[in-house]
């Protein structure tokens, strides 16, 4: 809809094509149903990509700003929630209805739902077979997102027609999802379940070394929250994640400051600072369970080496919750067969690919959706008049 209202909008006839029942869904559901739209601290260092400098072009040429004005001009209220991130006031509806309103005004015309059955390429055109009338195109834009959430449609059509006019695809996989473990490994912690708090999570060694500081969800079966989801997209399979479980603090100062004297068990000490099932668990699982014991009665020794666990805590998944439960898609068209001014495939003029579609991952907090903003201005801008 983006690309299709600045072409639309530039006096270029536009067919919007969309196999979907219901319009913009992933809109609809994003943010808890009040769309994350974009983030106010976004630059190119928090995606992911082979070709991390292929984004810069676009996201410079389209802004965030530039969103919050056509935002605005709608009469959407909006909210910063955390971290730059911005949210409507009311629903995202509103995202959608201004993005249909935006077509309109460049009388885009709708085919939805409408299937695609396949792409050809002839002199000087297109020729796009649909389940209803074929269209004639001088131009293609695939701006089919990835494979996140196939429930709501998502699939892999855009990497099937590059892969078809000879276009390299990063191999895709699921990002911003939650962490799933061994049962066995996992089955002491599964009773933490919705237990939350902040924490730091990295992964990596070196100058790949990822860390971020966010909040981290227990569930049945691993781990998730916005730390997991975030650390998620630099995680590979066989790799270990570190936590640290109480980041800021000097967990072995404080517990040996604390001991002399105090008649309190460590569990009650420790759910000071801790979720009380946490502290209860985590202390059920620890050597010698010193849980019950006095907080005089411990070993310096034991002090130190359950703080050295707490803030050390290593631990590898055994897999993603997948394409149903991830945000996004990793991976993509690969960026180096694209034109980072225009989006169009170097090899086939054209034919251009935005958004998700391509080997552009963001960071959780509506850098995504401002990149599908900014390449989707970029590719409208540059559309050719017939």
């Amino acid at each position: 809809m983006m690309a299709a209202s600045v072409a639309g909008q530039r006096g270029l006839r536009v067919v919007l094509v969309d196999h979907a029942q219901r319009l913009a869904e992933k809109i609809r559901i994003s943010g808890g149903g009040r769309c994350n739209f974009t983030n106010i601290g976004t630059t190119p260092a928090q995606f992911i990509s082979q070709n991390p400098d292929f984004c810069r072009s676009a996201l410079a040429g389209y802004t965030p700003r530039d969103f919050i004005d056509l935002v605005e001009r709608h009469g959407i209220a909006w909210h910063e929630k955390h971290r730059g991130q911005l949210f409507c006031d009311d629903s995202s509806e509103a995202i959608i209805q201004m993005l249909r309103r935006e077509c309109d005004a460049g009388r885009v015309s709708w085919r939805m739902p409408c299937q695609v059955l396949g792409v050809d390429k002839g002199p000087g055109h297109f020729s796009i077979a649909t389940d209803g009338e074929p269209i004639e195109a001088a131009q293609v834009v695939m701006a089919t997102g990835g494979m996140a959430i196939p429930q709501l449609g998502a699939t892999d059509f855009a990497l099937k027609l590059a892969r078809q006019f000879g276009l390299k695809v990063v191999e895709p996989r699921p990002a911003l999802v939650p962490l799933t473990f061994d049962a066995e490994q996992w089955k002491p912690f599964g009773a933490l379940s919705g237990v939350s708090l902040e924490v730091s999570v990295s992964c990596g060694q070196g100058k790949r070394k990822t860390v971020f500081l966010e909040d981290l969800l227990f569930t049945h079966r691993g781990l998730s929250g916005p730390a997991i989801l975030q650390i998620s997209s630099y995680w590979n399979p066989g790799e270990a994640i570190a936590l640290d479980l109480a980041p800021g603090q000097d967990l072995a100062q404080a517990l040996l400051a604390a001991k002399p004297g105090n008649r309190q068990q460590l569990d009650t000490a420790l759910a000071a600072i801790w979720p009380k099932r946490l502290a209860e668990q985590w202390l059920a699982t620890a050597p010698g369970q010193p849980g019950a014991m006095r907080m005089a009665d411990i070993p310096d020794k034991t002090l130190r080496a359950l703080a050295q666990r707490i803030h050390g805590w290593s631990l590898v998944p055994s897999g993603t919750a997948g394409y149903r439960k991830a945000e996004v898609m990793r991976g993509g068209v690969d960026t180096r067969g694209l034109d980072q001014k225009t989006m169009q495939a170097r090899a086939v003029p054209g034919l251009y690919f935005i958004g998700e579609a391509v080997d552009v991952t963001g960071w959780l907090g509506g850098y995504n959706f401002q990149w599908a903003w900014a390449s989707g201005v970029a590719c409208g801008r540059a559309l050719r008049a017939a």
